[in-house]
Order: C-alpha cells, then structure tokens, then sequence
C-alpha cells in the first residue's frame, strides 16, 4: 500500500504527503521513499504533510523520527506540516519528541522552512 505516499519535487525540497490511516506497511516504505528521492533530487530538505493523518501511533512516531535524523544525517533539514490537534495531543501522550525536526501549521510555510538555509552552529 505504500503507492499511498506521494513524493514531489517541489522548488529544492521533496513534498511527501501521507494518507489519513497510514498502516505499518504504508510508514515503514517512508523511509524508504524518502531516503531514496533525497539521493535522487539532492534535496535540501523534505517536507512531511500529515495533515490528512487521523490516527498517529508510536511505531509511526518513532518511524518519522528515524527519518530525519536520516535527513539531516544527508545534508537536509526535516519540516512536519499540517498536524491536527487530535495528532499532536496523541503525540504528547505518547511522549513524541520531534529533536531537530521543525514543525509548520502550512504545507507552504514548511517548503519555506525546509528550503531555507540551515542554521549554523555557532563555533565557541
């Protein structure tokens, strides 16, 4: 079923679009997709639209989670947009921390995010 998830090009980042109930079939071929099209485009970063995501589990979370770390491990920087209340509740219960994932209530502010340069570390 992970003919679900959408993968697009959109400017320099990959716009990846979940379904309302992703299975563990659907979120383990995340990573996979997502990993392979960041190589493919060289992408700057990758946008994540949950915002049709109804339901969000941990297995999901931790999937999500894994994957930036991935992303920014490839050079580019991880934006999450559109969740919905009942998501980021479920997320808080579960204990979901996002680490250097950032978060945009818009698909069109996050390809702003994801698209910008990334910050740079201050050198002390």
């Amino acid at each position: 079923m992970d003919h679900m998830i959408s993968v697009v090009k959109v400017r320099q980042v990959l716009m990846v679009t979940m379904p309302p109930d992703p299975d563990d079939t659907t979120v383990t071929a995340l990573q996979e997709k997502v990993l392979g099209a960041m190589e493919r485009y060289s992408a700057k970063g990758v946008v994540l639209d949950i915002s049709a995501v109804e339901t969000f589990d941990s297995f999901f979370a931790r999937t999500v989670s894994e994957t930036a770390q991935m992303v920014t491990l490839m050079g580019g920087r991880t934006v999450i947009a559109g969740m919905r209340p009942a998501v980021a509740v479920t997320a808080t219960q579960i204990g979901l921390t996002l680490g250097n994932i950032e978060t945009a209530l818009t698909t069109e502010r996050a390809l702003d995010l994801a698209a910008a340069e990334p910050a740079r570390r201050k050198v002390r």
